[in-house]
């Protein structure tokens, strides 16, 4: 079996959740004897040598419908369905702000896939996109798909009332690796006992609230992560708003950043919007207790086992951090996350979800 991964074009020069999900997800799958070969949106694809096409972002149609309708392949969707609807002014560009102003939230998206194109060079592959606009678009590659793969029911549920589509789906969650319930990491100062915050700096991911939520407290507050692309504005607001306990910086490679989990006490992600939040699943097994936001579908990977704040407030955003400080690790969400939120449990998943694809096409053939 041979699979064509096509993700956005700037999956790695602006590397997001999705990058991980898409690289862990590939090395299981060869573990499990399938051939993987990623392939970029703007790429030119030879499509012969793939069985099936295995496609990334939903939201971002202008990257799919191209490669879906000049392959004749059949393909599944992985989602990714983030929505960005609650993200307060602050938290966007002054051109977002202003298309959200102005115009519905599909045509919004439509215009700022144009605007990435003209800015960033992110070139638009598909002239259907163009005519259709982003929910007819969106709508098309759901219905052709012959298998959604959202990561948990509630991502399924939000989709298909948003876009009246019912197609074929399978349960395929975002992960970790399973070798963190396995491994010991050296606690290091400074994180010992810190507050971190592991994610791309943007309006939705909220740094900037928990910035306010925790400027001058004791505790020792940890950023990390880039700014998104046309984001710096917000990355530089939060740089100004930190107080000197509040530290900024890039990217922690592995070990480090694993080491700096396991040094902590508190992980928060006050997300306005979270399909899971990869970085709140590693830093449960590595023993921090879990700040996170309702918003999405945390809930049914997290349950009662994490301390939910209202990404507006810093005010709850404090208590809830308050609360998780104050309370003992959960070994009850470890255990669970390392026995149903693996990526080789995701590469199980997805790779059932291929067979059944492609035994449909075969009994279709005959």
């Amino acid at each position: 079996m041979k699979i064509a991964f096509i993700t956005r074009a700037t999956v790695f020069s602006s590397p997001g959740g999705d990058t991980r999900q898409m690289l862990e997800t590939a090395a299981a799958l060869r573990i499990l004897g399938v051939e993987v070969d990623i392939l970029l949106a703007d790429q030119v694809i030879d499509y012969r040598p793939y069985d099936l096409l295995h496609v990334f972002n939903i939201i971002r149609p202008a990257d799919i419908i191209l490669h879906v309708r000049r392959s004749e392949r059949p393909y599944v969707v992985t989602l990714n369905f983030v929505e960005y609807g609650g993200v307060p002014a602050e938290g966007r560009s002054r051109c977002s702000t202003a298309l959200t102003r102005l115009l519905s939230e599909s045509a919004s998206e439509y215009v700022k896939t144009l605007a990435r194109a003209w800015r960033n060079g992110e070139r638009i592959v598909s002239r259907d996109y163009l005519r259709w606009g982003q929910a007819r678009s969106i709508a098309y590659v759901a219905r052709q798909a012959r298998m959604l793969l959202p990561n948990s029911e509630s991502e399924y549920a939000r989709f298909t009332a948003k876009y009246s589509a019912t197609p074929a789906y399978r349960v395929v969650p975002n992960g970790i690796r399973a070798d963190l319930g396995t491994r010991t990491y050296p606690q290091t100062d400074p994180y010992r006992r810190a507050v971190l915050c592991m994610g791309r700096i943007e309006g939705r991911k909220n740094q900037l609230n928990l910035i306010r939520a925790l400027n001058h407290t004791p505790y020792q507050l940890f950023i990390h992560g880039t700014p998104s692309p046309n984001h710096g504005a917000y990355f530089d607001r939060c740089r100004r708003e930190a107080a000197p306990h509040v530290h900024i910086g890039g990217w922690l490679d592995d070990e480090a950043l694993y080491s700096a989990y396991a040094s902590a006490k508190v992980h928060v992600l006050p997300s306005y919007f979270e399909t899971t939040g990869l970085s709140s699943l590693e830093a449960a097994v590595l023993g921090c207790n879990l700040v996170v936001s309702p918003n999405g579908d945390t809930r049914e990977y997290f349950q009662d086992d994490a301390w939910y704040c209202d990404p507006d407030s810093p005010t709850s955003i404090r208590a809830a951090v308050d609360a998780a400080y104050q309370a003992p690790p959960n070994p009850r969400l470890a255990a669970r996350i390392l026995d149903r939120y693996t990526w080789s449990r995701a590469a199980v998943e997805t790779r059932a979800a291929y067979e059944t694809v492609l035994q449909q096409e075969s009994s279709c053939s005959r």
